[in-house]
């Protein structure tokens, strides 16, 4: 009966051990500082990350309103990029201080992008207008291996529609 109460006790002490290191490792999935254009699946050169910084710099201090992009070849831990551009968000606001008006994330190994954050910007930018603005300008380009020319495409769009 002794034998296992203990094995019991070990059981609950490890799985609860376990949990507490998978939230950890989630949270340890975003990197510790993020600029303008945050290329961690390098498909950008330097010049074009300069290209783009430079263009959300400049969104920024006429509109007030900061963009981000994020390449990321791994959702870590998370099954969808949704969950992943939302936590990242999340991560951002709360561990980084780091209030971005637009988060645009993209990944070209799994072939996905998600532009988080419209809700702030309802009144200037809806959600047709992204999804026009993703259709029509980014996607075509991506297609054709250009990721430089859609994200600063799609920049370029949705500057104009937050001026």
């Amino acid at each position: 009966m002794k034998k296992i109460v203990f094995i019991l006790a070990l059981t609950v002490l490890f799985s609860t051990n376990s949990f507490a290191q998978a939230k950890t490792e989630a949270q340890n999935i975003f990197a510790k500082s993020y600029d303008y254009v945050n290329d961690f699946e390098k498909i950008l050169t330097p010049k074009q990350i300069e290209t783009l910084q430079e263009a959300l710099k400049s969104c920024e201090t006429k509109t007030n309103n900061k963009m981000l992009i994020v390449t990321t070849p791994t959702l870590g831990p998370y099954t969808e990029l949704a969950d992943y551009s939302l936590e990242l968000d999340k991560y951002l606001n709360a561990n980084l201080k780091i209030d971005a008006s637009i988060l645009l994330v993209i990944s070209k190994q799994l072939r996905q992008i998600q532009i988080r954050g419209v809700d702030k910007l309802r009144n200037k930018l809806s959600d047709k207008e992204v999804e026009s603005i993703l259709t029509s300008f980014v996607i075509p380009e991506l297609k054709k291996g250009d990721y430089f020319k859609g994200l600063q495409e799609g920049a370029i769009q949705i500057i104009k529609k937050l001026e």
